[in-house]
């Protein structure tokens, strides 16, 4: 059937499967959703009174094998930095954890201290939730949250507000998820390859896999037409697929400049090792940022004052133009890469790990 959505093998769906699948049936029409599901859209944001309530929802991703603090603090994370692309600071917190049988009372009081700690530090209050364990329930995906973010009816972001000459702005680089698990994961291959003391410094990725403090600064410095217009954590499909993905939400196109994009140290030759484009990869800790042209500079410094990298890579262009990528003297079509290459390079590393593990080869 030409009509038929197919879903991926791994990871999120597509925007034609989202298309055809879900954005048909979204419930009930109510006047007070402002933004609604859209693909390439991190929140969705309803006006209440004079206020907007953005909210986006996520599982509870935990991996054991990143020590039980470091794995909270990565799913405690990768739930706020959706909510902060909206421009407003995370507020309130409902989670549902399903634990695997597994779990014990020590390693659950690890997790939640984390969470509790992380979520203190971001101001975020956590109202409701469900917490038990079951059978059939395993790791990572323990639960799903929903996080909210509250603020003025003036002070959110969304691809809405984007302009043609709107700068794109990219913050830490690519592929800082896919080289900071890789990192993290498998350091013993890493130092193999590239020394102890590059390995070392390698995880210090780890924590950069957040967008909570970028989107914060960012808006920070005025937003629609006095600063940031959008934002957009690049996740599944990385930079290129983040960019694509806010030009589309915005109805334009987009032109960048590849050999501008800032990258943050071990992420070239972590990619190299296990062979992945990290333009094309996971990336949750870099913010894409789009920006008028006035504010583009004054982002940038800011950011960098604050300790996180950034550059403008580009611009927002009318959607005649499409997508376009410059890399050396070659202009090529920009295309989203539909299939993020992390997910199998990382699990056909794991899988090699074990059977050197098994073998005492590791």
């Amino acid at each position: 059937m030409k009509d038929k959505a197919e879903l991926p093998e791994i990871g999120k769906i597509s925007a034609d499967a989202f298309n055809k699948l879900i954005f048909p049936r979204l419930g009930a029409d109510r006047p007070e959703v402002i933004v609604g599901p859209r693909h390439g859209v991190d929140v969705g944001i309803v006006e209440i009174g004079n206020k907007a309530v953005a909210m986006t929802s996520d599982p509870v991703f935990i991996v054991p094998e990143y020590g039980l603090e470091r794995a909270a603090w990565f799913a405690i994370h990768i739930l706020a930095s959706d909510v902060v692309t909206s421009g407003l600071p995370p507020a309130y917190l409902s989670i549902d954890l399903n634990l695997p049988l597994s779990m014990t009372t020590d390693e659950l009081t690890k997790i939640w201290t984390t969470i509790d700690s992380e979520c203190k530090k971001m101001g975020m209050a956590i109202v409701c939730g469900h917490t038990a364990r079951y059978d059939n329930c395993n790791y990572p995906m323990v639960g799903g949250a929903t996080v909210i973010a509250v603020g003025d009816i003036n002070e959110y972001v969304t691809p809405g507000f984007c302009r043609e000459g709107d700068r794109i702005i990219i913050t830490k680089g690519p592929a800082i998820e896919a080289a900071g698990i890789f990192a993290t994961m498998f350091p013993k291959y890493i130092a193999k390859n590239y020394g102890p003391e590059f390995s070392h410094k390698a995880q210090d990725l780890f924590y950069k896999m957040s967008v909570v403090e970028d989107a914060m600064i960012a808006a920070k410095i005025g937003v629609r037409d006095d600063g940031v217009s959008a934002m957009h954590d690049a996740t599944e499909c990385g930079v290129y697929g983040g960019i694509f993905e806010i030009a589309q939400a915005s109805g334009l196109g987009a032109r960048i400049d590849v050999s501008k994009i800032v990258f943050e140290d071990c992420v070239r030759e972590i990619c190299n090792l296990f062979k992945i484009d990290p333009y094309k990869s996971i990336s949750e800790g870099t913010l894409i940022v789009t920006c008028r042209d006035h504010m583009a500079d004054a982002l940038t410094s800011t950011l960098k004052e604050a300790g996180i990298k950034a550059s403008v890579v580009g611009e927002l262009v009318s959607a005649k133009h499409g997508l376009l990528a410059v890399e050396g003297k070659q202009e090529k079509k920009l295309e989203h890469p539909q299939i993020d290459p992390f997910w199998r390079a990382f699990y056909d590393a794991l899988q090699n790990y074990r059977r050197m593990e098994f073998s005492n080869g590791a």
